[in-house]
C-alpha cells in the first residue's frame, strides 16, 4: 500500500492533480469530469468548453509538450488537431 500524506488535504484548482485520464475529444459526449488542466502531447489545435462557459474557444497551435491550465467540461473533436491529450483533474 502506498502511503500518502496528503490524503486528508481537502482538493483545490491549484492543488495538484489526483487523478488522470485520456481524452478522446468528442463534440457530443463531455468529459466524465472537469479538468484543472490539460496535457498537449501532439502540437495543433484543441477547442473546448470552459467550465464556466456556454460557448467553444479554441486554443491555436499549441506546441507539443504544453500544459493548459484550463478547466474545462469538454473538448471537442470539431476544431481540435491536438493529439494524445490528457486530462489533469
Amino acid at each position: 500500500m502506498t502511503a500518502d500524506p496528503f490524503a486528508s488535504a481537502a482538493d483545490s484548482p491549484i492543488a495538484p492533480a489526483e487523478l488522470c485520464f485520456a481524452i478522446e475529444p468528442s463534440d457530443v459526449t463531455g468529459l466524465p469530469q472537469a479538468t484543472k488542466a490539460i496535457y498537449v502531447g501532439g502540437a495543433g489545435d484543441v477547442t473546448v468548453r470552459t467550465v464556466r462557459a456556454d460557448a467553444d474557444v479554441t486554443f491555436r497551435n499549441v506546441p507539443a509538450g504544453s500544459i493548459l491550465d484550463i478547466r474545462v467540461k469538454a473538448v471537442r473533436a470539431s476544431g481540435t488537431s491536438a493529439t494524445d491529450l490528457v486530462a489533469l483533474a
